[in-house]
Formats: structure tokens, C-alpha cells, sequence
């Protein structure tokens, strides 16, 4: 598979190749309706309902316009428009042509987006519903999965299966092992039968084994299954309030430069805008995204901000204090961008110099960063300024961004040290001096402005002369402390044993399992197992 331009992730409704977005007071219609020949990438088709990266950048665009322009709305049906097909998944003609890179990239953003369906259902009162229609398989499935209910049409035909094991030798990775014991409590025993039968389950044995909640009749399926939405909707505690038009990125807060092989990635804060944490939060998003996809080589990304840390906190406090669905929207927006980083695979170097503005959720990301190195003396190119960096802590820092893990970054930053975080909150609102903040932990080293350029060099250049590879693992290990969740432990154990799979001959070899698929040859597997 070749990719000769880069990947955005803006969309509109507009301009959608594969879903189709409709909304009728507090229930929406998203349907997929895939466009076999309209492929992110040129070399495969997108048969049977069957996806790749752009058919899901539309869907995460649809996700975060129903939560942000449509507060009206309380449940999302997603279902198909093809007939007896509701999605065959990820496309497999795609999965066997991509690069390595291009798969976990690709499998980690559908992650992220079934997370932030789940997140809009239990933060947002959204109720998402999978109407399923017809053939659900693989990472069809697991959209259905990432639904809060799943109703399958009753046909004595169409099935719900997870064959990714028995046919294409690697896992249903986007959270479809997970979910299925973890979410929705099937036994153990029948989720390995049905995680390695090819054919899937279907009906009432579906029903009983809780792979889906209800069954519904072919005939008046889309009206039973409105029915059923009107019911959940009154069950939502979605808040009331306007919504916003998530109009086209200005860029105006996140800058990005690029040098060898680090990213700097600078924040702004606010001046006299109201919208600035939505427009940031936006703007920073994208950035990780495109980052993350397109330049794979940029190992280091340095974090910097700029601005009053005052203006932060204020304008951090507005959006708290407003209590409405907007307001939460952001709040949790913020949170999905910080946790999109707490997973991303790069090397995270937070600086605090003289005009930065770490306060409150802007500390978020220092404390995203494996390092926080802070300036202690005057501006580099002032030395005469009185001038001096500063870091503080908020309401922010404790609680309302957790990470996938449920702990605060202070908690897990602290986790071998419980009482470390009650002794934090008691200097909340302080502006902390380089000192104070080195003698409390919060940030690896404060050298002087002596020092400063040679210190933060030679931890760059460090950083650059060791393996990528180790260092993804090791800084996964290190950020994710303490206890599992479904979250963590989709990115952090199903995830990275899909990616090693995937570089293994059983599946991706010229003799694999993801090679043959289709071709009429039977694989040849290593028998070893390790």
C-alpha cells in the first residue's frame, strides 16, 4: 500500500463518503454506508460495509459533532444502509498491504474512538445503540460493542462473530476480546467458542450467551428499534444547554516546529477569548493526530506553553463553574486529548521556562510528559529580567482529567507515595517557584540558566541515541501505574499483543494467515509457541 499525500482528520457531514448523519429531536440515525471505491488509500476495495482509516476518521467527526452541536440528541443509533450487511469490519485487503506502522496507528485511533462513544454515553447521557441489521463481524462487532445496547435483527441468519482468530490468525484487536468479558460479562468458556468459530453466533443463542441485549423481528425492524430509542431517552441524563457549531481550525493556539528528530509543540493560552479551551483543545488534538500518523520519525515531542497563568486559571474556572452541556462537553473533550497522549508512542519532554503558563489544566500536560524540567533563573535571552517560570496547581489536578487507568497523572505520578497528593492540594492556587516544585517532585530536574541549554540538550540528544522501540515499551510501563481498567487494558495489553502479532509470520509472512486470506491457500503456521 503506498500513502503519496498526508492524512487529515478535519471532516463535515457534507462531505461524508461512508456515513450518513441524521437527526430527529433526541435520536440520531448514523449510518454506515461505506463507498467501496472511495478507500483512504489506493489498492483495495471497501467491500461489504468493510472499513479502513478514513471510514473512521468520518465517524469520530460524527461523534464529536453529536456531542458538541446537538445537545438535543440523547441516543445515537448506528446501524447500517446496506442491506443484510451491518459491517464487515476492518478491511483485509488494507490490513495485509499496510506497513506496521500504519496498523497500530490505525488500530490505536479506532480504539480511541470506540472509547470516546463509551465516554459520550457515560459522561454525555448519549446513549449510543447498535441496530444491527444484518452480518456483524470482526471490527463490525466491535463498533456494536463499543454501543451501550446491541439489538440484533432476528432473521435466523444474520450473526454477530469475532472470526479474526480462525481466519486471518491475529486478534480482534479494537477492544472486541475485552469487551466481551470485561463489558458484557459473557462467560469465559463461551467467549474462546466464540472468538475461534468462523461462522459467529446468531439469534437467541446470541441473546443468551450476552453477546447482545435483545433480538427484533426483520419486519418493522427500523421502527421497533426507534421505539426502543424514544425509551432510552428518557432514561438519559444528557444536561441541557446551546450547542456549538464546530466550524473549520484556525490554528491560532498550537503551534508546531520541527527539528532532527524532535516535534515542539507549543500552547497558547488564553487572552479575551471565550471559546479558548474548545479551540485549543481542537487545535491540539489534530496536532497529536497528525503527528502521530504522518511523521512517525519525530521520536521526541517537546511540550512548551505560552501566556498568563492567570487568564488560564480563570477561564478554567468559567468553564467549571457553568455546570451545562457545553461546558461538560469541553471538559471532557480536554480529557480525551489529554489521555490521547498519555498513549501515544513518542518520547514526552515538558519545559517550563519564564512565560510559560503550567496552571491548572495546562499542568496536565507537563505532567502527561516521562519529564518536566523547569528554568530556575531569568529568561535565556533576558538576563536581567525579573522575570520567572512558574507552575500551579488547581482543581484541575485533581480529579476532573483522570487517565485511562482512573488515577490522576498526580496519583499515578505518585503512586508509591499515597500521601504525597492530600499535601499537594494543600499549596492549590500558589504559584510555585522552581525550588518549591523541584523539592515537591513535580518536576525532574530545575537547572539554572547556566546550565539550562546544556542540561536540556544533552537530555534530547540522550533521548535521540536509544532505541525507539524500547523506549515505546518502557514509557508504556512507566505511565500507566497501578490498577487495570477495560481502558488500559485494551491499550495497554490487547493492543500490544495485536501489534506483535502483527509483525509475526503466523499472520503477515508470505505464508500467514492475513496473506492467504481469500486466496483459496490454507496457512502455514509456526507451531511454536512462546
Amino acid at each position: 500500500m503506498t500513502r503519496t499525500t498526508s492524512v487529515t482528520f478535519e471532516r463535515h457531514p457534507s462531505g461524508y463518503r461512508h456515513w450518513k448523519l441524521t437527526t430527529d429531536g433526541d435520536v440520531a440515525w448514523l449510518e454506515l454506508d461505506v463507498d467501496a471505491d472511495a478507500g483512504l488509500v489506493p489498492g483495495y476495495e471497501l467491500k461489504l460495509n468493510s472499513y479502513d482509516l478514513g471510514v473512521d476518521i468520518e465517524l469520530y467527526d460524527a461523534t464529536q459533532r453529536l456531542r458538541f452541536e446537538h445537545p438535543e440528541v440523547r441516543v445515537v443509533i448506528v446501524t447500517s444502509a446496506k442491506d443484510n450487511v451491518f459491517c464487515a469490519g476492518a478491511n483485509i485487503r488494507m490490513l495485509a498491504s499496510s506497513s506496521h506502522e500504519w496498523k497500530v496507528n490505525f488500530c490505536k485511533f479506532t480504539n480511541e474512538t470506540r472509547n470516546a462513544m463509551e465516554d459520550a454515553t457515560a459522561h454525555s447521557g448519549q446513549i449510543y445503540v447498535a441496530a444491527v441489521n444484518g452480518t456483524c463481524a470482526g471490527g463490525g462487532y466491535e463498533i456494536a460493542l463499543a454501543c451501550e445496547k446491541i439489538l440484533l435483527v432476528d432473521d435466523n441468519s444474520s450473526t454477530v462473530a469475532l472470526p479474526e482468530v480462525p481466519l486471518l490468525g491475529v486478534l480482534p484487536g479494537t477492544g472486541g476480546l475485552t469487551r466481551v468479558v470485561d463489558k458484557r460479562g459473557v462467560r469465559r468458556d463461551l467467549a474462546d467458542v466464540f472468538a475461534t468459530r468462523p461462522d459467529g453466533v446468531k439469534g437467541r443463542t446470541a441473546v443468551d450467551w450476552r453477546l447482545v441485549d435483545e433480538l427484533v423481528p426483520r419486519q418493522g425492524f427500523r421502527e421497533a428499534v426507534l421505539a426502543r430509542a424514544k425509551e432510552f431517552a428518557r432514561t438519559s441524563e444528557r444536561l441541557d444547554g446551546e450547542g456549538v457549531e464546530l466550524k473549520p481550525l484556525k490554528h491560532r493556539y498550537v503551534d508546531i516546529a520541527r527539528s532532527g528528530s524532535e516535534a515542539t509543540i507549543t500552547v497558547k493560552g488564553p487572552e479575551d477569548d471565550d471559546g479558548w479551551l474548545l479551540d485549543v483543545t481542537r487545535e491540539l488534538d489534530d496536532a497529536i493526530l497528525r503527528l502521530r500518523t504522518n511523521e512517525p520519525e519525530l521520536g521526541t515531542w517537546v511540550l512548551r506553553t505560552e501566556g498568563d497563568p492567570a487568564k488560564v486559571l480563570e477561564h478554567e474556572r468559567a468553564v467549571f463553574d457553568a455546570k451545562d452541556c457545553l461546558s461538560n462537553e469541553i471538559v471532557h473533550y480536554f480529557k480525551r486529548t489529554l489521555k490521547r497522549l498519555d498513549v501515544t508512542s513518542r518520547s514526552l519532554i515538558a519545559l517550563i521556562e519564564p512565560g510559560s503558563c503550567y496552571a491548572g489544566l495546562l499542568l496536565e500536560l507537563a505532567l502527561a510528559a516521562d519529564r518536566q524540567y523547569i528554568l530556575d533563573g531569568p529568561p535565556i535571552d533576558d538576563e536581567d529580567s525579573e522575570e520567572r517560570a512558574a507552575i500551579t496547581l488547581s482543581e484541575a489536578n485533581f480529579g476532573r482529567f483522570p487517565m485511562g487507568n482512573g488515577l490522576t497523572r498526580l496519583e499515578s505520578r505518585f503512586f508509591g507515595d499515597p500521601d504525597h497528593v492530600p499535601r499537594l492540594a494543600e499549596v492549590c492556587g500558589k504559584a510555585l517557584s522552581p525550588a518549591e516544585v523541584n523539592g515537591l517532585g513535580l518536576v525532574t530536574d530545575a537547572p539554572d540558566d547556566l546550565d539550562w541549554e546544556d542540561e536540556i540538550r544533552i537530555a534530547l540528544e540522550g533521548r535521540a541515541s536509544l532505541s525507539p522501540d524500547a523506549l515505546t515499551g518502557m514509557e508504556a510501563n512507566h505511565r500507566f501505574v497501578g490498577p487495570e481498567t477495560l481502558e488500559s487494558k485494551i491499550f495497554g495489553r490487547l493492543a500490544a499483543w495485536q501489534n506483535w502479532i502483527f509483525t509475526r509470520p503466523n499472520a503477515s509472512g508470505p505464508e500467514g494467515a492475513l496473506r492467504r486470506y481469500g486466496t483459496g491457500q490454507k496457512a502455514v503456521f509456526d507451531r511454536k509457541r512462546v
